[in-house]
């Protein structure tokens, strides 16, 4: 009789050896890593660690040195990619001179996303208010929620988000994580980086980066038990302050089943400082 026993899905992203330099330095460090279909993976550590350098490389605008990365079963940066994955950069990616429903109604026609995208989309991000509202007026909270919506266009099947809370209030940042909450639960699957610690709670998986390297690949409640610490913060430190981490992978657990970027934004905004 054949075991019938269930496969498991492939990764939604899967990174192999990823080696970056600038300028003769390395910035990522071989770095192996998976991050599953269906779920939320947080990507954290503090500023200049290099997480916004792997971003670049899982939505293919990065130049690498080494090593491979696959998204969604095609190599990063492939046109059969441009309408499967929204990528919000740290810098809002939209224009100022344009009204918020502008911006929207021209990245959906870039990407071919349906006529109602825009006021879908929108209303996610809580600026329904704020329709024909120039974006240079808005405040910097909410140009950031431009580009995020702009990024949900078409109803990408990964979103690749690069610190998308910084500079917004307790309320809106826990608004967000119910979105993401909710796109997950849909299906979709999300990276979202960020320095604050106290966010990874609401992670399904978690990646700790540091000069480069992963630190760890755990889920929250992996990460607390193995360092004994009450909170991510303190895990983090216990980490940093353990022996020197190898750039070894350890495969993420699979989680629940589950448009590179948001289309042509004014150049000089996707964000390089880590």
């Amino acid at each position: 009789m054949m075991n019938s026993s269930p496969v498991a899905a492939p990764p939604a992203i899967r990174v192999t050896g990823l080696t970056v330099t600038r300028g003769g330095n390395p910035v990522l460090q071989g770095l192996s890593l998976d991050v599953a279909a269906g779920s939320i993976t947080g990507l954290l550590g503090p500023s200049g660690c290099g997480k916004t350098t792997l971003l670049r490389s899982i939505v293919g605008v990065q130049k690498t040195t080494a090593g491979r990365v696959e998204v969604l079963g095609a190599e990063a940066g492939s046109a059969v990619l441009r309408r499967r994955v929204g990528y919000v950069t740290q810098a809002p990616s939209v224009y100022g001179d344009l009204s918020v429903a502008e911006n929207l109604r021209y990245f959906a026609a870039v990407l071919g996303a349906p006529a109602d995208d825009p006021a879908r989309v929108i209303a996610q991000v809580g600026l329904s208010a704020h329709r024909e509202t120039l974006t240079a007026r808005l405040s910097g909270g909410q140009r950031a929620r431009v580009s995020l919506a702009a990024a949900l266009l078409g109803s990408p099947e990964l979103l690749v988000l690069d610190e998308p809370t910084v500079g917004l209030d307790p309320v809106l940042r826990q608004e967000l994580w119910q979105l993401f909450r909710q796109l997950a639960d849909a299906g979709a699957t999300l990276l979202v980086s960020s320095h604050v610690m106290d966010e990874a709670a609401r992670c399904d998986r978690l990646l700790l980066m540091r000069e480069g390297r992963l630190l760890a690949d755990d889920t929250p409640a992996e990460l607390l038990s193995r360092t004994g610490a009450a909170d991510v913060d303190s895990a983090f430190l216990a980490l940093v302050a353990g022996p020197a981490p190898a750039a070894a992978h350890t495969p993420s657990a699979q989680a629940p089943s589950a448009q590179v970027p948001s289309a042509q934004a004014p150049s000089g905004k996707s964000g390089t400082s880590s």
